[in-house]
């Protein structure tokens, strides 16, 4: 794109240079070029920035607002108007009218629908959708690389600058755990853009007069009407309202955690005491809280509980259980029947092996005479 700019300005200079409009000198003639080129690129900027129902609309305001200004002028030349008069008028409705056009157009643009045109802008639409932004909380959360390198994320990744700095700030901080968190999200970054099936692209998009990053996130995905991937509850609520597809990772990961019904039985470590009376705390592998009454005796040992029931909130899952004090005891007990018998029998004697006599020996003589002998 630099080097069609670059070329673009030369010719436009160049052209300035040879014609001399307004039969200026040749220097004056290249400058007003050079000046023309540059107010093309700046609009070509900006034109870019604007999505492509805005420019259907402005396109067709536009064109409505000449064919009203057309039919006008033809109105006016047949009245008895001086010429010069009839000129200026026709000149400024034209003007007028082809203004309002394109910035009606503009700003009703974003209410076309563009599935009406019998699927001639599919594919930009499926393009858009395809597009995702990453909010700063998810690229230091670092779950997002595990989720795209499973395939579950495709399309087109937009990083903003102004995450990008936010991010760095906290990779920069004086304090340590931020710092840690804030090169955590850099190398998930890296992470991401090394992925073959994903498209990662920096945007340069800002908004000077938003000071929040969040709201600055919002307007971007209207923009390029994106889908936000986050797990920032706050963010999640004030863009469902502002009818901002989210991709909550937190949801997620809730919908991934094993089912467990009222009934079943589960072994946990216990790691702590319960808020409740006799009650002991418990964690998952995935992060899970598991609640279990009559617990609290059995602090940092691994017990077996029978699930109670469970509740879901809006900060995950949570799991209560009941330990059985009594069935623990008799388990133990039984466990150690088995084993004592086990030991039992392996220390019994086994029957002893009666010794033949050999063929030459004789037996013992008995120690005492025998009662029958005289």
């Amino acid at each position: 794109m630099l080097a069609i700019r670059v070329v673009f300005t030369a010719i436009c200079v160049a052209a300035g240079f040879h014609f001399r409009p307004f039969s200026v000198s040749r220097e004056a003639g290249a400058a007003t070029g050079f000046l023309f080129a540059l107010a093309v690129i700046l609009f070509e900027v900006r034109l870019r920035r604007a999505s492509m129902r805005r420019l259907i609309g402005a396109a067709t305001g536009s064109i409505l607002g000449i064919l009203g200004a057309y039919f006008t002028t033809l109105v006016l030349s047949h009245t008895s108007m001086p010429e010069s008069t009839r000129s200026f008028f026709s000149l400024a409705i034209f003007l007028v009218m082809a203004y309002i056009g394109l910035i009606l157009g503009a700003n009703k643009g974003d209410m076309l629908n563009l599935q009406a045109l019998g699927g001639l802008f599919g594919s930009e639409r499926s393009m858009k959708h395809s597009v995702k932004l990453l909010d700063t909380s998810v690229i230091i959360d670092g779950r997002v690389a595990d989720i795209a390198d499973a395939q579950f994320l495709d399309g087109t990744i937009i990083i903003p600058q102004f995450v990008l700095r936010e991010l760095q700030l906290v990779a920069d901080s004086a304090d340590p755990l931020k710092r840690q968190r804030g090169r955590r999200g850099l190398e998930v970054l890296q992470r991401v853009q090394k992925m073959s099936h994903l498209e990662v692209q920096i945007a340069e998009d800002d908004f000077p007069s938003i000071a929040e990053v969040d709201l600055k996130l919002i307007e971007l995905a209207k923009r390029y009407d994106a889908k936000i991937v986050t797990n920032d509850f706050n963010l999640n609520k004030v863009a469902t309202l502002q009818g901002i597809e989210i991709m909550n990772v937190n949801q997620l990961a809730n919908a991934l955690k094993p089912v467990v019904l009222p009934g079943e039985s589960m072994r946990v470590f216990i790691l702590r005491e319960g808020k409740e009376y006799n009650q002991g705390v418990a964690y998952l592998d995935d992060g899970t809280m598991v609640v279990v009454d009559g617990a609290r005796k059995m602090i940092n040992k691994t017990i077996d509980i029978t699930v109670t029931s469970v509740h879901q909130t809006t900060a995950g899952k949570m799991i209560f259980g009941r330990y059985d004090e009594r069935g623990e005891v008799a388990r133990v007990a039984m466990a150690g029947q088995g084993q004592a018998g086990q030991l039992q029998g392996e220390s019994q004697p086994g029957p002893r092996a009666v010794e033949s006599s050999g063929g030459g020996e004789r037996p013992p003589r008995p120690l005492y005479p025998e009662s029958n002998r005289s």
